[in-house]
């Protein structure tokens, strides 16, 4: 009786042992080929750095971080951002929900040359859970952030959640 009660509750604890931590979710998703940046060395002092959203238009729309240029993900074009970052020199923060999608543009960067990359740890909601501003379309501060989906909305623990 006492195997068959430890095996019930194991099952049924099993999905709450299932919750990742963020670091466990990066190290599942990513390959580790852009070294992270962590959101309070990019915010304090503020770091110098071009800021690139690898988020898709309707994500940054509703937020994003102060003077962060929109690449997408879905959608992101070399050739644009070549026009657009020419020193191939120049610091450069890639940033998305978490840090999965922003690994992914930033070896595409460090593919094309670019030296100096890095990869927000944790994204937008680290950020904000950090209790830094973003600001949305019209360039004022909001609370909102969009949330990319009830699944990885868990990891966003502050601010409203906007899918």
């Amino acid at each position: 009786m006492k195997l068959i009660l430890f095996i019930f509750f194991g099952i049924c604890l099993l999905p709450l042992s299932a919750q990742n931590s963020l670091e466990d979710l990066l190290k599942q998703h990513n390959k580790n080929s852009v070294p992270y940046i962590t959101v309070q060395e990019l915010a304090m002092p503020k770091t110098e750095a071009v800021v690139l959203d690898a988020r898709e238009f309707s994500e940054y729309k509703v937020s994003h971080l102060k003077d962060a240029l929109f690449v997408g993900y879905n959608d992101f074009n070399i050739e644009e951002t070549l026009k657009k970052i020419k020193d191939k020199n120049e610091p450069i923060v890639v940033y998305c929900s978490l840090g999965i999608r922003s690994e992914t543009i930033a070896t595409k960067l460090k593919n094309e040359g670019y030296t100096n990359v890095s990869n927000l740890y944790g994204g937008i909601f680290e950020w904000r859970n950090n209790d830094f501003e973003v600001y949305n379309s019209e360039e004022q501060k909001t609370d909102s952030i969009h949330a990319f989906s009830q699944h990885w909305s868990k990891y966003l623990l502050k601010g409203t959640k906007v899918y």
